[in-house]
């Protein structure tokens, strides 16, 4: 069974991309555009998988990512990071602020359905 995704994405077109790919596989997508306020859209939203951007407007990901971790009620949420830059220091900055997953822009539908399930289930297992 499919749960409920957040995507704190600012593209339009990525964000119409994943919605349609995890709805059609029956998650329920929700959707931010902003960093400014993303950790208040998560704990408001309870999600089951983050999909977090990394460059967004007002706070980039990592900022969010580490505060996401700093706080014991979203310490443990799945989160796969989307990024543009896919250098190996990029990786590590995500690594180092706890991220779940990492994938690279463009990526294909079904890597990010994949990861997703992914995330998913392995919450659901816990």
């Amino acid at each position: 069974m499919a749960g409920h995704v957040l995507l704190i994405e600012d593209e339009p077109n990525i964000i119409e991309a994943i919605r349609f790919i995890l709805s059609r596989d029956g998650w329920h997508v929700d959707t931010h555009s902003n960093g400014t306020d993303a950790v208040a859209a998560v704990k408001s939203r309870e999600p089951d998988v983050l999909i977090l951007d990394v460059m967004l407007p007002g706070k980039s990901g990592y900022d969010i990512l580490r505060e996401l971790r700093d706080t014991p009620e979203t310490a443990a949420l799945p989160v796969l990071m989307l990024t543009a830059r896919g250098q190996s220091k990029d990786r590590e900055l995500a690594e180092r602020a706890g991220v779940s997953r990492f994938m690279t822009k463009p990526f294909s539908n079904a890597e990010v359905l994949d990861a997703v399930r992914a995330l998913g289930s392995a919450t659901r297992a816990e």
